[in-house]
C-alpha cells in the first residue's frame, strides 16, 4: 500500500484540482464580484494561484521534511504574529463581518490557512522531542494543547468557526496517534462540546444556523437559505447532472457558488457521479496520507503526515457536510476545489510535505522506521 500511496495521493489531488477549475469557469461569471468587462477574472486569478501552488508543492517535495522541524519555532511564531495582525487596523481586513484577512494593497492573505500547517509542525515537533510523554499530564497534554490552543484561540476570535473546528480535530488526531492518555482526550472533547454550547448563547447568528440546520425548509428565506438552495441544486442534478455550464442555481441564486458552496454546483451540473468522485478524492488523500505517515522514517514525520492528512480530510468532510445540510452552516472552502489563493497554495504546501515524507520513507523502508528518535550511541575509537 505504501508503494501505491504516492499515486493515490496524486490521483486524488489532480481530480479535485481539475473538477474545481472546471466548475470555477462555469460559476465565476455569475459571481456577485464578477467584473462586467471580464467575467472570467476570478478564474484567471485562480490559474495564477494554481501555478504558484504547484511550484510550492514541488519545492516542498524537494526539501527534506526535517527542515520544518528545525524552523518550527520561527514558523509557528511567525504564523501567530500574522494571526494577530488580522486585528490590527490598517492591516487586518473585515470580510462579511469576519476578521480573517490581512492585506497590503491588492494582495490579500488568510493566515488561518497557514496556521493549519504551523500547528501540525509544532505539535509533531514537541512529541518527537518527548516520545514517551503521552501519559504525563503536563508534558503530554497541557503543553502540546497550549501550543495548538494559542493559534486556535486567535482563529476563534476571528469568528472563523470552521477553521477552528479543523484545527481542533486535526490536533486531537495527532494527540491520539502520539499516544496521549485517552482520559485526557475524553475530558478535552467534553470541555470542547460544553464550550461550543456556551459560545452559541453569545452568538445569536450561530444559533440561527443551528436552527436552520435542524429545519432548513422552515428557515429557507433566512439563515437556511444557502443550504436549501444547495439541496435543490444537488437534487436537480440527478445522476449525471444538467451538463457543464447548464446549471441554473448559480445564476445569482446561490451566494458563494464558486467558493464555499461549489460542491452543490458540481452536483447540479455533473450529477451524483461527480460528487461521489469528489468524496473519493478526499478519501484517497487521507488513505495515502496515513499510509505515508505509518511508513515515515521517524516520529516527527509520522505525526506531521498524520496532522496534514487529517486537516485536509476533515476540512473536505466539513465543507461537504455543510453544503449537503448534514452539518450546521459555517464558512469553509473545499480544499483544491473552491476559489481562493490562500487555501489552494497552502493545501499544495501540505501535499508537498507529504510527498517528501513519502520519498524519505521509501528510501529507508528496508532498514525500518525509527519512530522513537532514541539517541544513537557512537562507539569511541
Amino acid at each position: 500500500m505504501h508503494k501505491k500511496s504516492f499515486a493515490l495521493l496524486l490521483t486524488g489531488v489532480s481530480f479535485l484540482v481539475v473538477i474545481g477549475f472546471v466548475m470555477l469557469m462555469s460559476t465565476c461569471v455569475f459571481s456577485a464580484h464578477a467584473d462586467s468587462l471580464d467575467g472570467y477574472r476570478e478564474a484567471k486569478k485562480q490559474g495564477v494561484w494554481l501555478l504558484l501552488g504547484v511550484g510550492v508543492c514541488w519545492g516542498a517535495a524537494s526539501i527534506d521534511y526535517r527542515f520544518w522541524k528545525r524552523v518550527s519555532g520561527y514558523f509557528y511564531g511567525g504564523t501567530v504574529l500574522l494571526l494577530v495582525l488580522c486585528f490590527v487596523p490598517g492591516v487586518g481586513m473585515e470580510v462579511n463581518g469576519e476578521q480573517r484577512w490581512i492585506g497590503w494593497g491588492p494582495l490579500q492573505f488568510q493566515p488561518s490557512e497557514l496556521a493549519k500547517i504551523a500547528v501540525a509542525v509544532m505539535v509533531a515537533h514537541w512529541f518527537s522531542r518527548n516520545p514517551d510523554s503521552g501519559k504525563n499530564l503536563f508534558k503530554g497534554f497541557i503543553i502540546p494543547l497550549s501550543i495548538a490552543g494559542i493559534a486556535i484561540a486567535l482563529v476563534l476570535f476571528e469568528v472563523d468557526i470552521g477553521t477552528t473546528a479543523v484545527l481542533t480535530v486535526s490536533t486531537l488526531v495527532v494527540l491520539f496517534v502520539a499516544g496521549v492518555d485517552w482520559k485526557f482526550l475524553t475530558s478535552l472533547v467534553g470541555t470542547g462540546v460544553a464550550g461550543f454550547i456556551g459560545m452559541l448563547s453569545y452568538a445569536p447568528d450561530r444559533m440561527e444556523r443551528i436552527l436552520a440546520f435542524i429545519d432548513p425548509e422552515k428557515h429557507k428565506l433566512g439563515a437556511g437559505f444557502q443550504q436549501w438552495i444547495s439541496l435543490m441544486a444537488i437534487g436537480s442534478g440527478g445522476m449525471t447532472g444538467r451538463g457543464i455550464g447548464e446549471g441554473r442555481l448559480k445564476m445569482l441564486y446561490m451566494p458563494f457558488a464558486h467558493t464555499d458552496f461549489i460542491f452543490p454546483m458540481i452536483g447540479e451540473e455533473m450529477g451524483m457521479i461527480a460528487t461521489i468522485g469528489v468524496v473519493l478524492g478526499f478519501v484517497f488523500i487521507v488513505i495515502a496520507g496515513f499510509s505515508i505517515a505509518f511508513h515515515a522514517p521517524d516520529r516527527f514525520g509520522l505525526l506531521l503526515a498524520v496532522g496534514l492528512a487529517s486537516y485536509i480530510g476533515f476540512q473536505g468532510f466539513l465543507n461537504i457536510g455543510v453544503t449537503t445540510s448534514t452539518l450546521p452552516n459555517t464558512g469553509l472552502p473545499l480544499p483544491f476545489v473552491s476559489y481562493g489563493g490562500s487555501s489552494l497554495v497552502f493545501s499544495f504546501l501540505a501535499i508537498g510535505i507529504l510527498i517528501n515524507v513519502f520519498r524519505q520513507g521509501k528510501s529507508t523502508e528496508e532498514s525500518g522506521p525509527d519512530w522513537t528518535l532514541r539517541p544513537r550511541i557512537t562507539p569511541r575509537v
